[in-house]
């Protein structure tokens, strides 16, 4: 198979949004802020919430502790997070 390439911030940021707008269809992403809170954008209840990040954990392969989760709040922090621990590899 070929190598997986290290996504860059832009395709994370595209690849979080097609998460989300699978998640919550009615969602406009084109407004979403990049830094403000995420959920009270897209009207998340906690439960749906954890299901976005278990859907970036399938779609993307990182693995989220919950202990990182109060640090992703924003759509920005979590393409900084994802960005940071795909570099990792």
């Amino acid at each position: 198979g070929r190598t997986s390439v290290p996504l860059d911030q832009e395709q994370l940021r595209t690849a979080l949004l097609a998460i989300i707008k699978t998640l919550a269809p009615e969602t406009d992403t084109a407004q979403i802020v990049g830094n403000l809170p995420l959920r009270k954008q897209i009207d998340l209840d906690s439960m749906d919430w954890l299901n976005v990040l278990a859907a970036i954990h399938e779609g993307l392969g990182v693995d989220i502790p919950e202990t990182d989760y109060r640090h992703l709040a924003t759509l920005d922090s979590l393409v900084a997070y994802l960005s940071g621990r795909l570099a990792k590899g």
